[in-house]
């Protein structure tokens, strides 16, 4: 096969179908893993400040095989990138189910650590989508993607309700074993994905990473992306277990997660056209306020509400600043240069992200819900403080 020379708006449209199905099947698993990691954790480690630990090695796993995933697709192509990182899903899920049999915390550590390495191919839907779109029709690519999360919120927390005791008393593991067939649906659907490629070893490759990183566009993007998911893997790992702890149901926050993962999908819908008409650095910006919010209503209370309303603004926060960042980030480099740079992107963002998981744990038990909401304030100045740089900038320039 031949790289593709051209855009060709019709092959992209099919793509992002394909993609959005898949992003479901593979948000549906995550959200999942968001509402039963922690609680696992709390009942497998050997003490409170390690139970977000399961989360955390499931963004470990991504950010450590983001940038692999990323050569080897380039060697290999998307789809069969795509299917053999969901097949690891698969493992992933089965092996924590396993492990909760088995009360085995490093096992279910292991199989935390698989999930993310789906989670670090998945992480490229979104810009695979792009890969044969116009200018005009990129940022709408990518949006149709993250819709996939709407049904993934839906049917994930759904998943998580029905099955958390199908294997009574050991709860927990039939979850488990449900996201593990997910995951093989998911393989199967990627096994469709048409995104024309050839094996470029030894031919020209762009400029080098470094220059393409340097550009004040490209660090913008990739902190305004690191920012907004780092806040909000912060903030959504801890929110179970705060929730647990302040008398709430696992029910309970199986709602608060499905409307937070709604919150963070529906505005997909309307995102892209939003970016072409105002701009990528604005819809970011208006992200980062709305994080804000969610950290302001998680500061006014622990009621039912707090959590909701909370999590519903963290959810449409992390939609502008994320898909604000990945647009403004498709501008910063050539075709032959976009695995190295959505690698280093993807890189950054997931290793911002595991550290907050980890961070949301030590937290939560050291220092309450209130220092969780407080360490949002300022990381959202530096992303701010970031955006306004770009604007100012006299240097800048689009790249593509």
């Amino acid at each position: 096969m031949t790289a593709a020379a051209a855009f060709d708006d019709a092959r992209a449209r099919k793509n992002a179908v394909i993609l959005a199905i898949a992003q479901a099947l593979y948000g549906a698993v995550t959200t999942a893993v968001v509402v039963t990691a922690g609680l696992v954790g709390s009942q497998l480690a050997s003490g409170p400040e390690w139970a977000t630990l399961p989360m955390s090695m499931m963004i470990i796993g991504t950010a450590t095989m983001t940038f692999p995933i990323s050569l080897m697709m380039k060697r290999v192509g998307r789809r069969a990138g795509f299917v053999s990182c969901a097949l690891a899903g698969v493992a992933g899920g089965l092996v924590g189910a396993y492990a909760i049999f088995g009360r085995s915390f490093g096992l279910f550590l292991v199989g935390c650590f698989l999930i993310g390495i789906y989670q670090a191919s998945a992480s490229y839907y979104r810009f695979a989508a792009a890969d044969t779109a116009s200018p005009a029709f990129r940022p709408k690519a990518i949006s149709w993607v993250m819709t996939g999360g709407i049904a993934a919120a839906l049917f994930g927390t759904l998943m998580v309700m029905t099955t958390v005791d199908l294997f009574a008393p050991i709860t927990f593991a039939g979850t488990w074993f449900a996201m593990a067939l997910l995951a093989l649906v998911g393989a199967g659907i990627l096994l469709a994905v048409d995104i024309p490629y050839k094996e470029e070893i030894g031919k020209a490759t762009g400029r080098p990473l470094g220059v393409i990183a340097r550009q004040p566009r490209y660090i913008v993007a990739a902190v305004t992306a690191m920012l907004a998911y780092g806040i909000m893997v912060l903030v959504m790992t801890a929110t179970p277990v705060a929730m647990l702890g302040c008398g709430f149901t696992v029910q309970d926050s199986s709602w608060v997660i499905q409307w937070h993962a709604l919150a963070m999908f529906v505005p997909s819908f309307f995102t892209g056209s939003l970016i072409t008409r105002f701009g990528a650095e604005r819809i970011s910006a208006i992200g980062m306020v709305l994080l804000v919010g969610a950290a302001v209503a998680g500061l006014m209370g622990i009621r039912f509400e707090n959590f909701a309303v909370g999590l519903i603004l963290l959810g449409l926060g992390w939609n502008f600043g994320f898909i604000g960042g990945t647009t403004l980030l498709t501008t910063t480099y050539e075709a032959a240069e976009r695995n190295k740079a959505q690698g280093l992107n993807d890189l950054l963002v997931f290793g911002t992200t595991a550290i907050a998981s980890l961070g949301a744990g030590k937290l939560l038990a050291w220092f309450g819900w209130d220092a969780v909401n407080y360490a949002v304030f300022p990381m959202v100045v530096v992303a701010l403080a970031m955006i306004g740089w770009l604007a100012t900038h006299k240097g800048s320039r689009q790249a593509a």
